[in-house]
Parts: structure tokens; sequence; C-alpha cells
């Protein structure tokens, strides 16, 4: 059994468990792309803890890298809830860095289970509220996936911000760490 494998927690609180498969840390590498910069390649630590209450808590830090992929310098860093709702739905309040602040609105679909083990899943996630501050950039949405893929965390996000419809932004596939 690998360590992403691992049998759901029987502590968790009930409204947690179909998105208990996000649990922990994850690294990897992911690729951005829009209209209006040059893409670029990033380095990715992703955390998602639970306290005992009916949520996730979620942490994320980037770093953008160069050709071998050694750290230039900090890029985005975003943290927040994931709060699980009846009906497979899924609530998600994120505060960025950058001076903005989302609540996303989406499902989580368990794919597989198998042995009691969450082994496929994933959320689908669209912005419903977005709140910038005076000097942070424009942006009006976006759309993100997320997806439980051979073990890995997989991810994409689609972003409209400065006069650009939604289009892709950044994807990335971390590895779980202990």
């Amino acid at each position: 059994m690998t360590e992403s494998s691992k049998p759901l927690p029987s502590e968790l609180p009930e409204p947690v468990v179909p998105i208990s498969w996000l649990l922990g840390t994850w690294v990897g590498v992911g690729l951005g792309t829009f209209p209006t910069i040059e893409d670029f390649r990033f380095g990715q630590e992703v955390t998602f803890t639970n306290d005992g209450r009916p949520f996730l808590i979620y942490t994320s830090k980037s770093w953008i890298l160069d050709e071998e992929g050694n750290r230039l310098r900090p890029a985005a860093t975003e943290s927040g809830f994931w709060r699980p709702q009846p009906d497979n739905q899924l609530e998600v309040l994120l505060v960025h860095s950058t001076g903005h602040l989302e609540t996303y609105l989406g499902t989580n679909e368990v794919t597989s289970i198998a042995d009691a083990t969450i082994t496929g899943a994933r959320c689908e996630l669209k912005t419903d509220v977005v709140v910038r501050s005076n000097n942070a950039k424009e942006y009006d949405g976006g759309v993100r996936l997320y997806g439980l893929i051979e073990g890995d965390l997989g991810w994409a996000y689609d972003m409209a911000a400065v006069g650009e419809p939604l289009t892709n932004h950044l994807s990335a596939r971390l590895a779980k760490v202990d």
C-alpha cells in the first residue's frame, strides 16, 4: 500500500471523509502560461490538514524555477478552507498574497475505492465570488480541477484576468510526501 493510498483515518469528521484523499503534503513541478506573460515552470508545495472540524485547512506555496529546476524566486502563496457540503458539493474559500479573495463552488466525486481507500477522485470548482484589494491586478474568476491520478495530485487552473477571457493558466502534478 502506498503512502497516498492509506486507509481513511477513522477520526475524521464525517463530512470530510469524501475529500480525505487530499490530506497530506504534496510537492511537485508545474507549468504556467497566459497570453500576457511568458511561459514559466514552477515548484509547488500544497498541504491539506484537518483539526477535527468539518473542513480541510489548505496552504500552497510556489516558486519560479529555472531550466535546471532551481528556485529563482517566490511565486504565488494562498491559503484557505475546503468546506464539504451535502450531496458532494464543495465550497472553497481562498486568500492570496496578491490581494485577492475567492469563494469557489463545485463538486467532489470519488471515482474509485479499493480496500476502504479512495484511489480515484476529482474536484471541479468555479469562482462564485472574487474580491480584490485596491492595488491588486484585475481578476474576474477562475475554474480549478483537482484529481487523484495514480496516487498523485494533479490540478489545473483556468483564469479570466486583465481583459483576457477564461484561459489555461496553471497546471501541476504533485507527489505525496511523508
